[in-house]
């Protein structure tokens, strides 16, 4: 990278400054997530590992083909928490979804490196209890939001047999990244972050999925919301250009921030929505 301008930088990444009613946003989802988990049926804190953050809420739908979809939470590795995402679960389980939505323990108390292990520690919890649950081992899609679609991201390049000799090289079918980060090297010089992070250049391209090969033919799917910084413009974009031989559209949400973005996921009629069914092959 070229020298850095910090100030910029720490501008473009703060998403709380940039959407100053975010807190609006933060406290829908408390309130229409505490509902969900206690109308709905649903299985909660499952284990996936031994460390405190991994576990798992599990939304099983009663009708459908047996797809999941599992669902990353954001909060640039150090903030919230799954149980802020369960208001994604009613559109996908009325649309015949399951919902997986999955925590992990959050940085400084572990590195990044350490979540992105956790994450596949949860990918093959899913994967080897998909049938408990009534959901189907060869459905399964992942998506993320922010922190959660880099996530995601890295999952798409995971090797699988080699991380565990039972798994299938195609454990995730699709995947979707919703306002992600594809390459980190910035994000050593936002200095409200690097504290927490603790990046160096090194782990930082080590942890970019845009400088990896996805690890199979499996569709990705990309969104970033229209009113987002030109960072995350430009992160989309890059993970696009990266990975133009896995991507199967880039969905547009105008006028989005980057938490209104994130809404789409559990509004039926919206693109997002529409955009992650057509990824799960559920528009046919």
């Amino acid at each position: 990278m070229n020298a850095p301008d910090s100030s910029f930088l720490s501008r473009e990444y703060n998403n709380r400054e940039l959407v100053p009613d975010h807190p609006q946003y933060l406290a829908r989802w408390t309130e229409a997530s505490l509902r969900a988990r206690s109308t709905m049926t649903c299985y909660l804190d499952r284990r996936y590992g031994d460390m405190p953050g991994e576990t798992i809420d599990i939304f099983p739908a009663r009708k459908g083909d047996g797809s999941c979809m599992m669902f990353i939470h954001g909060g640039y590795w150090r903030a919230l928490d799954k149980k802020d995402c369960s208001f994604l679960a009613p559109a996908w389980v009325d649309a015949g979804v399951s919902l997986a939505v999955v925590n992990y323990d959050l940085c400084p108390k572990v590195g990044m490196d350490e979540i992105v292990r956790q994450m596949l520690r949860a990918s093959r919890w899913l994967w080897l209890h998909a049938e408990d649950y009534g959901m189907d081992q060869d459905r399964l899609y992942v998506s993320g939001h922010s922190a959660g679609g880099h996530l995601a991201a890295m999952l798409m390049c995971a090797l699988w047999p080699l991380f565990d000799a039972r798994l299938p090289k195609d454990l995730w079918k699709g995947g979707l990244a919703v306002s992600g980060l594809y390459d980190l090297r910035p994000l050593q010089y936002v200095d409200f972050l690097q504290p927490d992070l603790r990046l160096d250049e090194a782990l930082a391209l080590r942890l970019s999925p845009a400088f990896m090969p996805p690890a199979t033919r499996a569709p990705v799917m990309t969104c970033v919301g229209g009113d987002e910084s030109s960072e995350f413009h430009r992160q989309n974009a890059l993970l696009g250009e990266r990975w133009r031989s896995a991507l199967a559209g880039d969905i547009a949400m105008p006028g989005r921030n980057h938490f209104s973005v994130l809404d789409g996921l559990a509004e039926q009629p919206s693109a997002l929505f529409q955009g992650a069914r057509r990824l799960m092959r559920l528009d046919k």
